[in-house]
């Protein structure tokens, strides 16, 4: 009975955040990191081997050393060792063919990490992005934090349109010492704006229109999500990784999308 009473309270306080953040709104889907081991199998699944831009960490399935739940959060954890021809390991969790989102409130409540070449980040790509390949699928970076330019967080969003003409557009508050505690990541995502904000601050607003082109507009489709915390290298954003910061750890309070 006491069990039932909890999960029933926690269940309330969740919804009840919801409507306490302007408009009335309907909590759809959500992971608050209340059990313990692996990332809930029905709600993520795992890019692995080495995603994207040449960066140097190999990304794991189900291994507890880079991505686990633990004290009500999830724990993704970048370290340095060698594994199958790598020499960085790290998790990046994503939910596509388990949950996708068109439009709602994507909402995060993280603490990254603090180092040159950390690189954690909160986004959603296009779900066709296995179709049309990136960036054609569309980007939103709901957080990009770079160990580089530890002062600011980034949002951006990238698109390709059908002359294959490469767009993006991004916004970098200047917020202090992000790495210091947990802060609220989020957008606000309707059929004619994402806003983006940190907390509650709305410090970037990006027009859907922008993205039109002929009857093609990424981000009126579907979109799924993913955390990570990927490694830099020299030519990204992430820039340099000097690897004596190792091992680095991004934790994730909870992820709430609302329609």
């Amino acid at each position: 009975m006491k069990i039932v009473l909890a999960a029933l309270l926690a269940f309330l306080s969740v919804k009840g955040f919801a409507q306490s953040n302007g408009p009335k709104r309907k909590l759809i889907w959500f992971d608050e990191f209340n059990y313990t081991g692996l990332p809930d199998q029905r709600k993520w699944d795992y890019e692995t081997g080495f995603a994207r831009n040449k960066e140097p960490q190999y990304y794991t399935r189900e291994r507890l050393e880079n991505a686990r739940v633990a004290d009500g959060k999830l724990i993704i954890q970048a370290i340095k060792e060698s594994y199958k021809g790598a020499n960085y390991t790290s998790a990046s969790l994503i939910t596509l063919g388990k949950k996708h989102f068109r439009y709602g409130r994507v909402e995060v409540r993280a603490k990254v990490t603090k180092g040159i070449g950390a690189w954690p980040a909160i986004w959603m790509l296009g779900v066709n992005r296995q179709e049309v390949k990136w960036p054609f699928c569309g980007e939103i970076d709901i957080l990009e934090y770079v160990g580089k330019d530890s002062t600011q967080v980034y949002g951006t969003t990238h698109f390709t349109d059908k002359d294959d003409v490469y767009h993006y557009q991004t916004e970098k508050p200047v917020v202090g010492k992000p790495w210091e505690d947990y802060h609220v990541y989020a957008i606000n995502w309707d059929k004619k704006k994402i806003e983006f904000y940190y907390d509650d601050k709305c410090y970037f607003t990006y027009d859907l229109s922008k993205a039109d082109h002929e009857d093609y507009n990424p981000f009126r489709r579907k979109f799924y999500l993913l955390l990570n915390m990927a490694l830099g290298r020299e030519g990204t954003l992430g820039g340099r990784l000097d690897d004596r910061i190792l091992p680095l750890t991004y934790e994730v309070d909870y992820v709430r999308v609302y329609k």
